[in-house]
């Protein structure tokens, strides 16, 4: 249902646009990722806007015009983790009717943040598809170890199956598959690593495409997309769209934000003044001066080991190393790992070894936090959320991929129920 947006007398069909939505140049630029400079400048036809941009605006004033009913839809929580993939759509209207998750760990990270009216189902193997309420949206960050380079690595120096040869975790994209098929939802998300669409020399994507498109007869889209647009990281994964009926969505319009408000690793770090809040992060810094505690430095011993690890492999041409950031850079990609040495991102101090990330930073850099927040519950130990930040999704991407699909999901439904009630008027 394409809507026409006239302009106004005298205004641009941006401002038009804006107008229609009724977000004030300062709310747009947030959703957006431009500077206001810009939008100030678009705004009054100084500058002509990108055609993205419009077409982002007019989807937004379409779902203005549908009404509040369009703010409704439900999705099932697929792999959950702690929560990431909800994390972006729930904000936009979206109401999570299941979930599953077999990480007892995460499981408790989950409902420490999470209203649940429902119970976190475990292994998803050996859920019956009957059990699975009905839902507009599919969501699945499903395992990605298999499809990773470091996890193909590691498994064939141990002559192990990966992808879909590997009966442990590469075959749960066909639970996926199988729940797509049963309930039929409007549209889906998945999400995994870059990698996904090399492993096998192309032959595990093709498969999955394969699978979505000529089997379940899904219209599937991708992009990979890089968090550092919306967080100091440099951690690119690969998201699948699927919409079960044909529209106009194009994710190559998605926005990304703009290259020079990008933030840098001093916007995620303990302030170590005195300012933060205690409360939320007793765990991590000290109650009167703010500093981090000295358990996350490194000891001597690790750090000349790190030094001359990286220095071997250095030698050998290898890119094999440590990651070593102060407050002006963008980090590597966190992983599950990290626990173990920090070795990807170490952060630099002044007369003693570097220190890891705390978990309080690593919720900031995956975006669970804002990139000064601490409201993020971690009800688990050091080592089991930086497990779980490490497999998790960078949520402000999530929550712009959702903004960009969540239109049509409610479109659909809204346009569905227009035209039954037009049916019951005829009929009556």
């Amino acid at each position: 249902m394409a809507q026409d947006f006239p302009l106004e007398l005298g205004s641009t069909e941006f401002s038009s646009l804006r107008s229609k939505i009724g977000l004030s140049i300062e709310e747009l630029s947030t959703d957006l990722g431009f500077s206001v400079r810009t939008l100030y400048r678009w705004e009054k036809g100084e500058q002509k806007p990108r055609e993205a941009v419009l077409k982002v605006l007019k989807m937004m004033a379409e779902q203005k015009v549908l009404g509040n009913e369009s703010d409704n839809f439900t999705f099932v929580d697929l792999f959950a983790g702690i929560g990431g993939l909800r994390r972006g759509f729930e904000p936009l209207g979206g109401k999570c009717v299941f979930t599953s998750e077999w990480n007892d760990y995460a499981k408790q990270t989950y409902l420490a943040n999470y209203v649940c009216d429902h119970e976190i189902a475990g292994d998803i193997t050996k859920i019956h598809l009957e059990n699975i309420p009905k839902h507009d949206l599919l969501l699945a960050g499903f395992p990605c170890q298999p499809f990773s380079i470091a996890g193909v690595s590691k498994k064939n120096s141990l002559n192990r199956p990966h992808g879909f040869r590997c009966e442990a975790q590469g075959t749960l994209f066909f639970d996926v598959a199988r729940i797509l098929e049963y309930h039929r939802p409007k549209a889906f998300l998945l999400e995994n690593v870059k990698n996904l669409v090399n492993h096998d020399k192309g032959k595990t994507f093709k498969t999955i495409h394969k699978v979505l498109t000529d089997e379940l007869g899904y219209h599937v889209q991708y992009r990979v997309i890089d968090a550092q647009a919306w967080v100091p990281q440099h951690r690119e994964r690969i998201f699948i769209v699927g919409f079960r009926e044909r529209n106009n969505f194009d994710f190559e319009n998605m926005i990304l934000t703009n290259l020079y408000s990008r933030p840098k690793m001093g916007d995620i770090f303990h302030p170590c003044d005195g300012t933060e809040a205690v409360k939320e992060n007793k765990r991590f810094i000290e109650p009167k001066r703010g500093k981090v505690l000295d358990k996350y430095t490194l000891s001597e011993k690790l750090w000349s080991y790190l030094k001359q690890y990286a220095e071997k492999h250095k030698k050998k041409g290898n890119g094999f190393g440590f990651g070593l950031v102060g407050p002006g850079d963008v980090a590597r990609t966190l992983s599950a790992r990290y626990y173990k040495d920090g070795s990807e991102i170490l952060v630099k101090q002044n007369g003693k070894s570097p220190r890891r990330l705390t978990p309080r930073e690593c919720s900031r850099l995956m975006g669970f936090d804002s990139l000064k927040g601490s409201k993020f519950v971690i009800p688990v130990s050091d080592t089991q959320a930086y497990k779980q930040f490490g497999n998790a999704v960078v949520v402000p991407v999530v929550g712009a991929v959702a903004k960009h699909i969540v239109p049509w999901i409610v479109t659909q439904k809204v346009v569905k129920k227009e035209i039954n009630s037009e049916r019951l008027v005829a009929v009556g």
